[in-house]
């Protein structure tokens, strides 16, 4: 599927529209640019070195067409259509990662969580040059997704350049079937939940709910705040999107769309409820937080109900409407663009986080020297209180140490509930 290397696209805010027929007078046509392609069509059906599918020379020329407005509209045929229906169901082959073009190389935009992808090391904003020895400049993006589609359990070999890197990484995966877990959840501490969306698809709203409703479970009561992490989250569904903001949110609009045709405005509402009842929110967001995620963002952050941590968000604000032409096919077309509840628009721009935060890699002072304690010594008794003895080997890194940024907006949720603030 166009526009990620899992052969599937993570549907950025897309919608389906049925076939429209528009009419156009005869003088709104460039004749002279219509004589021009026929001619081209003649020769190269006529003169080129073998013979070419007639059928095969107007598709490619659909496609050119179409990749020529933008980066995301496209052509799908069969597989890529079958595909994009698939992909929204959380369920697909491939490595597990959002592409898109850059200056000719493909750019990844996130890898997904729990994919080879990602086991690998693959980063946002990573540049993909070579496929298996193959040079990527001058390909198209289908073809690029192709070569790096395959047979699960297959290997594939990628060089990728990396800011800050001196020389390219080369690095090896293994194809694998994908399945998207949309919604993790966990309790950082006792009242503190995290809410990690890696992709929105089509039931990431219930399964948000479903999640919370464990988190306060876990807890044994209401949460005092809560983190909702949007990092490295390439899109989605715009349904997926509107309902995990109306899940925070008690009124007031989510998202609007404006386009060039009269019925491209769409406006989005938020009901009554929400789950965390006011409390503090925190949205982690970065460079891979893309589409979807930036509504999400967005309209929390207008509405002064979260605080927004991290990275400038990816710049992904338009609407692709699918337009079925026949059972099988269908074109990706940009028909409008989105807008948050102050009317920003995301487009090339992205979230500014009120806070901004880098990931840095954090590392223990005292990593080479674990003093001596009580637990350590030799036949040392019991604590007495039915607890297991502690001893500092077994003891995990620090959140920290692990994720910066998630550490740092703990505290800050923290900070917020013992000031009875909202987030925003």
């Amino acid at each position: 599927m166009k526009h990620t290397l899992s052969a599937v696209v993570a549907l950025s805010l897309t919608l389906v529209a049925p076939v429209v027929s528009a009419k156009k007078s005869e003088s709104d046509l460039p004749l002279q640019q219509l004589r021009t392609f026929a001619e081209v069509y003649e020769r190269v059906e006529e003169d080129y070195v073998e013979p070419v599918d007639p059928a095969k020379l107007v598709e490619y020329a659909i496609r050119g067409m179409l990749n020529g407005l933008d980066p995301h509209s496209s052509y799908l045929g069969p597989d890529e259509f079958r595909d994009l229906r698939v992909g929204t169901q959380g369920r697909f082959g491939g490595l597990g990662i959002e592409v898109g073009m850059e200056n000719g190389f493909i750019k990844v935009i996130a890898p997904i969580d729990d994919t080879p992808a990602q086991r690998a090391g693959i980063r946002a904003g990573d540049l993909i040059v070579r496929i298996d020895d193959k040079p990527v400049k001058g390909m198209s993006l289908d073809d690029a997704v192709k070569l790096m589609r395959g047979k699960v359990g297959s290997k594939i070999h990628l060089l990728v350049v990396r800011e800050g890197q001196d020389k390219p990484l080369e690095i090896t995966l293994e194809r694998a079937v994908i399945h998207v877990a949309s919604v993790k959840s966990r309790l950082l501490e006792p009242g503190y939940g995290y809410l990690r969306i890696s992709q929105f698809q089509s039931h990431t709203g219930e399964e948000l709910r479903k999640a919370f409703n464990g988190l306060v479970s876990d807890n044994a009561g209401p949460l005092r705040g809560l983190i909702l992490d949007l990092r490295n989250n390439p899109g989605g569904v715009l349904n997926a999107a509107v309902a995990v903001s109306d899940a925070f949110l008690k009124h007031g609009l989510i998202v609007y769309t404006q386009g060039r045709r009269k019925d491209s405005r769409m406006e989005f509402s938020a009901g009554p409820d929400d789950l965390l009842a006011g409390r503090p929110l925190v949205v982690l967001v970065n460079a891979g937080s893309a589409s979807a995620s930036e509504i999400v963002a967005g309209a929390l952050q207008d509405q002064g109900r979260a605080l927004i941590v991290g990275q400038r968000t990816f710049g992904k604000g338009s609407v692709q409407t699918i337009i079925p032409l026949s059972q099988d096919t269908a074109v990706k077309i940009t028909t409008a663009r989105y807008y948050t509840p102050k009317g920003r628009s995301i487009q090339a721009e992205g979230i500014v986080p009120d806070i901004e935060l880098a990931q840095l890699d954090v590392a223990s002072k005292d990593k080479h020297f674990k003093p001596v304690k009580e637990a350590d010594l030799k036949g040392h008794l019991a604590n007495g209180n039915g607890h297991p003895d502690h001893k500092e080997g077994e003891k995990r890194a620090p959140l920290a140490q692990r994720d910066f940024q998630l550490s740092e907006a703990l505290n800050l949720l923290k900070g917020l509930a013992i000031l009875g603030r909202r987030g925003g």
